[in-house]
């Protein structure tokens, strides 16, 4: 008996919004009609967003790569053979062997496009589930000395020791405890959860199943913003099964503990990727920021002892606790106290935008360059802003910082959720300024006045700054605005917002010049 030729097709958002249904659906029907057997299964995506949509032919367990795919390409694949591997002018070799894929070290995605996102059973095959089932014979304090000998740190922006913060939680004695996952990935150029939710979702379940163990939690959130539809969606089947599999409810692989999820839609609102903000969107409440102390971990949801985590830390927990790397290897990766690898994207303008895992102590230059193969204009890069709408801008002059949290910190930069935003040099540095004080003033909760004044003020200011009125002046102003917002405001939203405002004056000041820069 002859097996069907299986091929993947992407299911992940990005890939279809470039047509990966319609390409999916088109094969289906080109291959009966040519009376071929197919068997077309959904993959997530590998994160090489230039190639989608990226088809997979599997031919003797090596997969095949075809890509961009347009569905006008597809009786023509049929007449080259590429059921059997033969060149195309959409043929991009074996997908492995890409150069942008090789040159990477997966850990978080290391089954991101490899399997079927809602099979548990392929989720198995490729290492699934071990960490949760070492995690249930294990004592807690044993599981959280593991993740803090790691090294692994918060990926939510914040870099965070995630041990620390479990082993503050398990201390606390009052009960219920929860494991809040903050998935309100809100930046732009941002798209690591996503992917990560769309394409392997049971490595965020078996990761906040692991944290329950560890902390005496037995409920667990997720905070999923509502506009990734697809990524609900596929959160919500990938829950129901973790849960008819055991791997979730009231006795978890026999182990008599318990640990549930929830999956709570956002509204839209960028002020609940804090965490104190989401804790009170998660009660009902108006997403507004809290005045610390108290933190989270001793009184977060609904008072209550809390782990607050993002979804790419929660998601690496099952490789620390499965010896795959385990908490050693996994410290071995990186530089220094920034260990381990971090999932980069790469966004704007960019020739080939995508998803880099590496460790941390790479160059900004070998991401933007060998990567990203520079900009898709062609023209020269003149800055690349790192961690979303309030981080710093790069110039070139600094592209051979490493990336870590340390080395970005002595620029005056951060690494956030790891989101790269590429400009060629016709950005108008005056206007992304103004830009980042207009987002803070959208987006602010306004509990705050440094933040919910301080952003309406600085918009204005620099709105005059780039029509030559008084720039020198207004420059000063802008200065002393700044560091009010740092010093005053109750949250990063306000805190961060100069950090791209005063970096953009200091790497780029003829932009800021008496004749209106570039207007």
């Amino acid at each position: 008996m002859t097996h069907p030729t299986i091929i993947w097709v992407p299911c992940d958002s990005a890939a279809r919004s470039v047509g990966a249904d319609a390409v999916a659906e088109t094969l289906a029907v080109e291959a009966a009609e040519r009376g071929v057997s197919l068997e077309i299964r959904r993959n997530g995506s590998r994160g090489l967003f230039w190639l989608e949509p990226l088809i997979e032919v599997d031919i003797a367990g090596q997969r095949i790569g075809y890509g961009p795919v347009d569905v006008s390409d597809i009786p023509a694949l049929f007449e080259a053979g590429f059921l059997t591997g033969k060149p195309h002018d959409r043929h991009v070799g074996p997908v492995e062997e890409i150069d942008f894929l090789a040159r990477q070290t997966r850990i978080t995605f290391r089954r991101c496009g490899l399997i079927s996102p809602l099979d548990t059973n392929d989720y198995e095959s490729h290492g699934g589930w071990a960490g949760l089932k070492r995690a249930a014979i294990l004592p807690p304090a044993t599981i959280v000395e593991e993740v803090t000998r790691s090294g692994l740190r918060g990926r939510g922006g914040a870099g965070f020791p995630a041990g620390i913060k479990w082993k503050t939680v398990l201390g606390e004695q009052r009960t219920p405890k929860y494991i809040c996952c903050n998935a309100d990935e809100g930046d732009s150029g941002s798209y690591a959860d996503r992917m990560l939710m769309e394409g392997d979702p049971f490595t965020l379940i078996e990761g906040m199943a692991i944290a329950g163990l560890a902390t005496g939690a037995e409920h667990g959130f997720i905070y999923l913003r509502s506009e990734y539809p697809d990524a609900i969606a596929t959160m919500n089947t990938a829950i129901a099964r973790a849960r008819t599999a055991g791997y979730l409810g009231p006795d978890i692989l026999g182990s008599g503990k318990a640990f549930d999820i929830t999956l709570r839609r956002g509204a839209g609102a960028y002020i609940c990727g804090e965490e104190s903000a989401m804790l009170d969107s998660l009660e009902g409440k108006r997403g507004e920021v809290r005045a610390k102390p108290p933190i989270p971990a001793f009184s977060g949801l609904f008072g209550q002892p809390t782990v607050v985590n993002n979804v790419l830390t929660l998601a690496t927990v099952p490789m620390i606790l499965s010896e795959d790397p385990g908490p050693e290897g996994y410290a071995a990766l990186g530089e220094g106290r920034s260990a381990g690898t971090q999932p980069f994207q790469l966004a704007g303008n960019v020739r080939r935008g995508g998803l880099v895992e590496a460790p941390f102590g790479l160059t900004l230059r070998q991401l933007v360059e060998d990567f990203g193969g520079g900009s898709l204009t062609g023209r020269p890069l003149r800055a690349v802003q790192a961690g979303g709408p309030l981080g710093a801008y790069i110039p070139v002059s600094q592209f051979d910082t490493p990336m870590t949290y340390e080395a970005l910190a002595e620029i005056g930069a951060m690494l956030g959720h790891g989101g790269l935003t590429l400009f060629d040099d016709n950005v108008d540095m005056a206007e992304m300024a103004q830009f980042a004080f207009e987002f803070c003033a959208e987006e602010s909760c306004g509990k705050c006045t440094p933040c919910r004044v301080g952003a309406v003020r600085g918009a204005e200011t620099m709105a005059k700054i780039r029509s030559g009125d008084s720039v020198e002046d207004n420059l000063v102003l802008i200065e002393d605005l700044a560091e009010v917002m740092v010093d005053g405001s109750l949250c990063a939203m306000g805190g961060l917002t100069p950090m791209p405002v005063r970096s953009a004056i200091a790497h780029f000041p003829e932009d800021f010049s008496a004749d209106g820069g570039k207007n």
